[in-house]
């Protein structure tokens, strides 16, 4: 992906920047703050979401004030790693909505995964019931999040903020 995003120059790069701080800005703000004017930008602007570099657009809702302030991450080993294993773990677990994120690891474990709730009572419950029932798996391990210190999402790309 690296070698893909050197076709793009400082507009682009100011785009993505300016949108994965703000995606509802206008078109017009959006142009005058990279320095072009609003067809060039809305052009570039379609090109970028036609490569799908941008992927979407969205609402980030606070989970804190929706009363899912619990976060674990759980290590997962599986019992077989083979690719038609891993396929059917990665379509049960897209399942969970409680699953935020979910990365296949190289190292001690196999995947790692974010999962936000209520409560540990709620966790207990997301971790015997879907986690632990998931295809292939040997071993969980827990870790609890105490805070989140940075978790905005916000990925910068290469280059990004020049402009």
């Amino acid at each position: 992906m690296q070698d893909d995003f050197d076709e793009f120059d400082r507009f682009d790069r100011a785009i993505l920047t300016t949108l994965a701080g703000d995606g509802r800005i206008s078109i017009t703000e959006l142009a005058r703050r990279i320095g072009l004017s609003k067809s060039p930008t809305q052009a570039r602007l379609r090109r970028l979401e036609e490569l799908v570099v941008i992927r979407g657009y969205r609402a980030i809702l606070d989970p804190i004030r929706l009363g899912l302030d619990h976060v674990a991450f759980v290590e997962v080993r599986m019992l077989d790693t083979r690719e038609t294993s891993l396929g059917e773990f990665n379509a049960a677990v897209a399942a969970i909505p409680e699953i935020e994120q979910v990365h296949l690891i190289a190292g001690n474990f196999d995947y790692l995964l974010k999962v936000r709730t209520a409560d540990m009572r709620s966790y207990r419950r997301v971790l015997a019931e879907k986690i632990s029932t998931l295809p292939h798996v040997s071993t969980t391990s827990t870790y609890v999040a105490m805070q989140a210190v940075k978790e905005d999402g916000l990925a910068q790309p290469p280059g990004g903020g020049e402009g």
